[in-house]
């Protein structure tokens, strides 16, 4: 039984309640998230997140059709929640998504603890395959995020001095 930790942190233009905003709202999943996925929000229990609240997706992972449920198991806003796979294809999934005010924007750190099943080959099907899918993810993830949150754009005369 292997866990595996995948750990991402950006920094993006705006204010915490509004980025936050964004994040707790579970239909902006599908936003972020690549289209060959073909990522699609199911059903939620409330749609804005607060501990114990349930989403149900449905994917695409190499051509085969996935079911994916998960729970919010942490909620303080406006720093930081975690959702915890119920039923999907992971053996463990546990994505802790913290915000906070820094100079420049708002720093958004990813980290995401998981466990394939099957053992040798979910070892091997992680060395493999997995693992780049998932980075693959998380930059596009990081892409999405910063063109929705873009750095205001400064004019020539306010660049010079």
């Amino acid at each position: 039984m292997s866990v595996h930790v995948l750990r991402r942190e950006q920094i993006v233009w705006g204010d915490l309640e509004t980025v936050f905003a964004f994040f707790e709202s579970p239909r902006n999943l599908e936003e972020i998230t690549p289209p060959w996925l073909r990522f699609e929000v199911v059903a939620t229990t409330d749609e804005s997140m607060r501990r114990g609240t349930e989403i149900e997706y449905r994917l695409r992972w190499q051509r085969v059709p996935m079911g994916w449920r998960s729970r919010i198991a942490e909620y303080e806003s406006p720093s930081a929640f975690a959702d915890e796979m119920i039923s999907g294809p992971y053996r463990r999934w546990y994505h802790r998504h913290l915000f906070r005010q820094v100079e420049g924007g708002i720093e958004l750190v990813d980290v995401v603890e998981y466990e394939l099943p099957f053992g040798a080959l979910g070892r091997w099907m992680h060395a493999r395959l997995v693992r780049a899918q998932l980075e693959s993810i998380f930059d596009y993830r990081r892409d999405a995020v910063a063109a929705r949150f873009p750095a205001p754009r400064t004019t020539q005369s306010e660049a010079s001095p």
